[in-house]
Parts: C-alpha cells; sequence; structure tokens
C-alpha cells in the first residue's frame, strides 16, 4: 500500500470531504470491514487481511453522507475486479442511454464524449458503434486494457483537475462528460467535480449517475455503503458541490437501477441555453419536504440496518436448522458488505457463484467463502439461492430459472428478507 492514509494518522479529526466541517454525525457503523473488491487468492487464505472501521457520517453542515478514506485510491482502482459488462440488462442500460443522449445532444462524428471511470467499454461502445468520437478515463489498468481490445480509445489514469488539463490538451474538450457510479467513489470530491468542468465544452453537458440517498434509506440499502464508495448523495447536497465548482444541475432523471438512482445533468453556470426544467424543482422540492436538510432525518437508519441483521440471521439459522443447502449468486461489492456486517461464512453459504472469471476460484474478502462459476449450482443442487446483487434479482431469476426444476427457491436480502419461488 501506499504511504499511511489521513484517517489511520493518530492525530487525524473527521471533516466533511465537500465543505471542510468537523461536525459530523453517526448515520450507520457497519463496524470492521476488509475492501469489498478484494477478493483473496487460496494461497493467501491464512494471510493477515487488513480490516478498516465501515462508519458512515453525515455532515452536520452540507449533510453530505461519507465515511473515511483509509485507503489511497491508487490501491483500491490500480487493479479492479468489477466488469460491467458481466450484466446484461446493466449492458442494455448503457444503451439505453447512449441512444438517448445521441440523439439529444445531436452528437456525431465531430463530437466527443468522455466518460470518467469507462470501466471495460460497457458504454462507449455505444456510441463507438454510432461514429461518435469517444475516450475513456479508467484508472485500472486491466480493465483499461479489455477496453482498449474492444476498439476503445482509453486513457489509464486517474480523473481530477490535472489529469482533465491533460486530458483537453490532448484530445480537447467534450460535448458529453459522463460517469456511472463514479461519483460515490471519489475521496477528494471537490478537485473530482473541479475536474469534470474543465473537460466540458463551453455549451458541453455533464451527467452522473449515483444511488440517491433517499432510496438508500427508504430501502434499507445498508449494502450499498462499503470503503470504495466514499459519499452518498441526496440532490440536494449534490446541487450544492456542483454548484460550488460552477456547474448548475438543469435536468435529473430518477432511474430503477441500483435500488433507485438519479442522472443529473449539469451545464457551465454561465450557458443559459439550457434552462432547469420542472424535474429539479420537484425533486428538490420532495428532499425538503422529506426534511432532507435536517439532520434529524438521518438519525433512525442505524436501528433500522440492526433490525434488518437480526431478520437475515433468523431466517437462515432456521433454514440450516431445518437442513437446508443455501449458496450465494455473486460476489459484488454490496454483498461482501452484508455478509462481513453480518457474520455470513461457510456455517451459512456453502459457496457462491460469479459470471466473472476475474472472480471465480477465489474466496471472498473478510468472509472467506468461496467463488465458482455458476454451473456449480447444477452440480450440486441447492435448497436455495441467496442473491446478493440483489438489484439484479430480475435478471438472475430469469437466468437461474432452471434452479426451479428440484425445488430451489430465492432469497432476497434487501430491503428486508424474503422467500421467492
Amino acid at each position: 500500500m501506499s504511504a499511511i492514509p489521513t484517517a489511520m494518522q493518530a492525530d487525524y479529526q473527521p471533516h466533511c470531504r465537500f465543505c471542510g466541517a468537523i461536525e459530523m454525525t453517526t448515520f450507520v457503523d457497519l463496524g470492521m470491514s476488509p475492501l469489498c473488491q478484494a477478493h483473496i487468492e487460496q494461497r493467501n487464505l491464512n494471510a493477515m487481511e487488513p480490516f478498516f472501521p465501515l462508519h458512515a457520517r453525515i455532515c452536520n453542515a452540507c449533510f453530505l453522507v461519507q465515511v473515511e478514506e483509509f485507503v489511497a485510491p491508487r490501491d483500491i482502482f490500480g487493479e479492479y475486479a468489477y466488469f460491467s459488462s458481466y450484466s446484461d440488462s446493466w449492458v442494455e442500460h448503457a444503451r439505453r442511454y447512449a441512444e438517448k443522449m445521441r440523439q439529444r445532444l445531436q452528437l456525431g462524428r465531430n463530437s466527443l464524449v468522455i466518460e470518467i471511470a469507462s470501466n471495460d467499454g460497457y458504454l462507449l461502445q455505444h456510441f463507438h458503434a454510432a461514429a461518435v468520437p469517444v475516450l475513456g478515463i479508467e484508472p485500472a489498468a486491466n480493465i483499461a486494457k479489455v477496453a482498449r481490445e474492444k476498439g476503445i480509445r482509453t486513457s489509464c489514469s486517474f480523473h481530477g483537475l490535472a489529469n482533465a488539463a491533460r486530458i483537453v490538451e490532448q484530445y480537447g474538450a467534450a460535448d458529453l462528460v459522463c460517469g456511472i457510479n463514479v461519483l460515490p467513489h471519489v475521496p477528494d470530491l471537490n478537485d473530482f467535480v473541479a475536474g469534470i468542468k474543465v473537460l466540458m465544452k463551453p455549451g458541453g453537458v455533464a451527467t452522473m449517475e449515483f444511488p440517491h440517498l433517499q432510496r438508500l434509506m427508504e430501502h434499507n440499502q445498508f449494502d450499498t455503503i462499503y470503503h470504495e464508495h466514499f459519499s452518498y448523495f441526496s440532490f440536494l447536497t449534490v446541487e450544492k458541490v456542483f454548484a460550488a465548482h460552477g456547474l448548475c444541475i438543469f435536468d435529473v432523471d430518477e432511474l430503477s437501477t441500483h435500488g433507485g438512482s438519479i442522472r443529473i445533468y449539469a451545464r457551465h453556470a454561465a450557458d443559459l441555453s439550457k434552462p432547469g426544467t420542472a424535474g429539479v424543482t420537484e425533486l428538490r422540492d420532495r428532499e425538503l419536504r422529506l426534511r432532507f436538510d435536517r439532520i434529524e432525518t438521518y438519525m433512525d437508519f442505524h436501528t433500522q440496518v440492526k433490525a434488518t441483521k437480526r431478520n437475515i440471521l433468523d431466517l437462515l439459522i432456521a433454514l440450516k436448522r431445518a437442513g437446508k443447502t443455501i449458496v450465494g449468486y455473486g460476489a459484488p461489492g454490496k454483498g461482501n458488505t452484508l455478509l462481513n456486517y453480518c457474520g455470513i461464512r461457510t456455517d451459512f453459504l456453502d459457496y457462491t457463484v460469479d459470471r466473472n472469471p476475474y472472480k471465480q476460484g477465489k474466496y471472498t474478502p473478510g468472509t472467506h467463502i468461496p467463488i465458482h462459476a455458476p454451473d456449480m449450482i447444477r452440480q450440486t443442487k441447492p435448497d436455495y439461492l441467496f442473491i446478493l446483487p440483489w438489484n439484479l434479482r430480475t435478471e438472475i431469476t430469469s437466468q437461474m430459472s432452471f434452479v426451479r426444476d428440484w425445488g430451489c427457491r430465492f432469497i432476497i436480502p434487501i430491503p428486508s428478507p424474503e422467500i421467492i419461488a
């Protein structure tokens, strides 16, 4: 690892990564947890594994929910295990977005689309296929290599103000700057958003898509909190963040992805050609009605999470006492938060499976549950399939429909544990 992170220094004082305030209140404390994508190779099972506090706090001033930075981004994302293309529904989501933006902004051969955290090209491939020039910015060398093999021009670098200036000098500014589920992943939030502004042409647009804090709280999605996600946004707070860097949010989409996300559309504050939409006003007003600008609104989430943990364990204990076999589906970041917080190991799940070959043959961080290819389910015929990426429940239950042949049923843990046929 790199130099000791700020949060591990003895004299460290937690402070808001956006506004710098030091008055912070606990949102939820999930105990000690390993990095959620640090899957373990068999030869390292007996090696010491680092655990860090997973304690989400809310800033009393700007209401940004956040976890502390214990590990530098280069140590997390230099080589990464998450490949977006292994979810068919996610690739289709990206295709629909690309088509929508291509038509809305009239993007063509003389345009430029830049995606921040472009992963394996799952999104940019759709612009590329329509002859729209693209550039991906992807910090993980192993993933950037896969994107380049698809013909997607990719800069293997971390986005920020300095890197954005270098990108513009080399490739020019963009008509569209986009990012899907990247905004929560950056510890230096101000540097990141300032860099977005630099990448945009004077009349350009930036879109950022990320899980919505309102939905996280409503649907008890505590497992979406992990060390790789540094921040969790309400619309009220993200609007403040962008405004602080000369960017105005003029439109917003509410999406069903990841249990409820929002996609914001930003322009330069000086660009008056894009007036605000009714959707922006409606979402802002709704969050004010729900008192997302009051610290009291956030105080009960921790109690709600502890109750859900007990309910999940009650279900699993009852099934195991009845002699049932349970295996997992998926090894996502959210799943590893849930497994570690609830203390679920091979005493409950015999193994889990994942479509990503990069994870197969390894073990889940912290809990050391073996990860196999999905074919293992046909071989062992378990009684229950515990779906860890619950946000993909429709896709997974469809793909795994054959398990019903021997009476296997699905367990969905979030927002509360339920069994479905």
